[in-house]
């Protein structure tokens, strides 16, 4: 019975990452209007580099003192990097979608970022979910597409769906479902360099990708924007708030990935959804529509079922 904890450890983690990303998220939206969406993108990254050193120097000082620091292979590398590169071309892509009219439509399709996730961990990872987790994937991207359909009056458009937000929100679920691999292809990788610890995996692979996207998007914003990153040190407060738990969330993330396979992770974490709706209907004490109701069912029956596939 021991090994049943352990086996479903990846589970508790994945809920603490989908708990600690709607904390960094409400941060980020108050952050947004007052340093701009851009910046407040790089808060996540330059403003959790600290907390990720801190907490990999805490497990090598708390773990074994024989313990020697991995040297990493260019395949590693090459791995996270891809990562990196991949998630923040994700969120670039969001931004441009959020200029085009029809920017519930990209956020929709953007929600198929589960099912891209499986079909790429196949082609690159090797990893075939079992029937099982197929359908609970697909479930659970049919219960977050209903809660996230535009407004009637977009959803029977044609154009809507053809647009240029539409293909922006597939190459934003594209961009995060690669993103997604690139870590675990990392998670993996490191295994085989002698580092077996998955919390240990999941510190290095987060202080290294987001040294690179701190490192690029530093220098983007500096060039860019007129004011600079003086923005964001000056709202210091609730960046390092959205830091913090932006930190926390994506080390939790990270060692998931160490843990279990790269679509299981994704689907179950879209428990984010439903912690997403809580905090919002506690704030704004809205009900759910019957569509909504309907999603929610859908999707928690999917998360359910990942779990059991194991």
């Amino acid at each position: 019975m021991p090994g049943i904890g352990m086996e479903y450890l990846w589970v508790g983690v994945v809920l603490f990452a989908a708990a600690a990303q709607t904390v960094r998220n409400t941060a980020q939206r108050s952050l947004t209007a007052q340093v701009g969406t851009l910046p407040a993108t790089l808060v996540r990254f330059l403003y959790g580099l600290p907390f990720a050193a801190i907490y990999l120097l805490a497990l090598y000082g708390l773990g074994d003192p024989s313990q020697v620091l991995p040297k990493f292979s260019a395949a590693y590398l090459g791995w996270i990097a891809l990562g990196a590169f991949f998630q923040v071309a994700a969120t670039a892509a969001l931004l441009m979608a959020m200029k085009e009219r029809n920017f519930a439509v990209a956020v929709t399709l953007s929600k198929t970022e589960v099912l891209q996730v499986a079909l790429f961990a196949a082609m690159f990872l090797h990893e075939l979910p079992s029937r099982l987790a197929l359908l609970a994937m697909v479930l659970a991207t049919v219960g977050v597409l209903m809660l996230s359909l535009p407004p009637r009056g977009q959803l029977f458009t044609f154009s809507a769906w053809t647009s240029k937000s539409s293909v922006y929100g597939l190459i934003c679920g594209a961009c995060f479902a690669l993103a997604t691999v690139g870590f675990r292809g990392g998670a993996v990788e490191i295994a085989t360099l002698g580092v077996s610890s998955p919390w240990l995996s999941g510190a290095w692979g987060v202080l290294i990708a987001q040294t690179m996207q701190s490192v690029v998007m530093s220098a983007w914003i500096a060039r860019t924007h007129e004011q600079g990153l003086r923005p964001i040190f000056k709202a210091w407060r609730i960046s390092l708030l959205a830091g913090s738990m932006g930190a926390a969330a994506s080390l939790a993330w990270f060692t998931a990935y160490a843990m279990q396979g790269a679509a299981a992770v994704r689907t179950l974490g879209m428990v984010e959804v439903v912690f997403s709706y809580i905090v919002s209907r506690k704030v704004f004490s809205e009900k759910l529509s019957l569509t909504e109701k309907l999603g929610m069912a859908l999707m928690m029956l999917g998360l359910v079922l990942i779990c059991l596939q194991l």
